[in-house]
């Protein structure tokens, strides 16, 4: 046991999902007493997004992690006011979330060319401070990447969400028989004749107790959070995670994902999602697949019936529930064109409330413009 956890850091070391690093402001300059002169501010420290940067990338260009903005001149009889100190642009990539040691958000960076201001360089000396400067600010922050895909695959490991992906895309993940094969985000693209493009992100596979950081636990769910849409896959047999763990059902399975979600972060059970029913080529697969979708039907009554923990507080309502065989290729063509059709429907959506909120601000931006009412005028005379 201790060798596999070993490697599974090993191997995820390869890929870096947050960066922590070291940030201060630059000290400002000395004024001048005797003839008020203002020292310089210091520099301050950002954290800007360039495109096509990892923060592999960043931990090997810096080793060190540590940013300090340039010091504030003194002031001086040649330069009464004296020169800003200059500031640090620590790169990043987009799709970045930065935090304070604390767990202070101190933005996020979703775009090319978004900054954000971590460590305020400090005050030049004037009057108002006895001509003595401040130091900068200085911090311990952590940026943390989130991924970006227009879907994601949620599963208890060993569910087929590595092989899923492959069939469906150019990605080419590991795929073995033991649980834990994925220890690093994939990600895939998805074609359409018409050139048209669909990101799947295949995530480490989760396990119980993920939100409380076990296994992969916050590794794997922070990335959840940046996907549109969620896609449930599930082993139509059930699955059981080692000799000693229990075994569960597909539905189940589909039960303790949701409660994962939830108590990580209820909001994200507001996405769409759409479930996958994997293995569909094995033995007893449609008796077990009709047992399932029986029992989706009837999933607020059914529940009860299973541990308390288990039972989330609310249920996700799929708008598909799809069998595929990742192996033979079955329903992966149906699978294709829903996942298209469903992210078209959210940009819809999306597209139509935008529309609704820009006519609101439009209605409250416009004057009011009463019509006088003929003879009001004379009325108020007779009164």
């Amino acid at each position: 046991m201790v060798w596999i956890s070993r490697a599974c850091w090993r191997k995820y070391g390869n890929f870096v999902d947050n960066l922590r690093m070291y940030v201060r402001g630059g000290s400002g300059g000395m004024g001048l007493p005797r003839l008020g002169g203002h020292g310089g501010n210091g520099g301050d420290v950002w954290v800007v997004a360039k495109k096509d940067l990892t923060l592999k990338r960043i931990k090997d260009r810096y080793p060190l992690k540590r940013f300090v903005a340039g010091v504030g001149s003194n002031s001086s009889i040649r330069a009464l006011k004296g020169a800003r100190g200059n500031d640090v642009e620590i790169p990043a990539p987009v799709g970045i979330s930065i935090t304070t040691d604390n767990g202070k958000i101190l933005g996020e960076l979703n775009c090319e060319g978004d900054r954000i201001l971590v460590a305020r360089g400090g005050q030049g000396g004037a009057l108002h401070s006895g001509f003595l400067p401040s130091k900068g600010q200085f911090r311990q922050i952590c940026l943390d990447l989130r991924l970006i895909a227009d879907l994601g695959l949620v599963g208890f490991p060993n569910a087929g969400k590595s092989s899923l992906l492959t069939a469906l895309s150019h990605a080419t993940p590991q795929i073995a028989s033991y649980p834990f094969t994925t220890l690093r985000p994939e990600i895939g693209k998805v074609m359409y004749e018409d050139h048209k493009q669909v990101s799947v992100a295949d995530l480490p596979g989760l396990i119980e107790g993920a939100h409380m950081n076990r296994g992969m636990g916050h590794k794997f769910l922070k990335h959840v959070e940046r996907t549109r849409q969620l896609m449930f896959v599930v082993d139509v047999r059930g699955f059981q995670l080692a000799s000693n763990t229990p075994f569960r059902s597909a539905f189940e399975a589909v039960q303790l994902l949701t409660k994962e979600l939830e108590l990580y972060k209820e909001e994200l059970l507001g996405k769409p999602a759409i479930l996958v029913v994997n293995k569909m080529d094995l033995p007893e697969a449609e008796e077990k697949l009709q047992e399932l979708e029986t029992q989706l039907e009837n999933q607020e009554e059914l529940s009860q019936l299973l541990p308390e923990e288990m039972i989330p507080s609310s249920f996700v309502s799929f708008k598909h529930t799809v069998p595929v065989s990742a192996q033979t290729g079955l329903g992966l063509s149906r699978l294709k064109s829903l996942l298209r059709q469903s992210l078209e429907e959210q940009d819809a959506v999306e597209t139509e409330e935008q529309r609704t909120e820009k006519l609101k601000e439009l209605r409250r931006e416009l004057p009011v413009v009463t019509k006088p009412v003929w003879g009001q005028h004379q009325s108020a005379w007779d009164s």
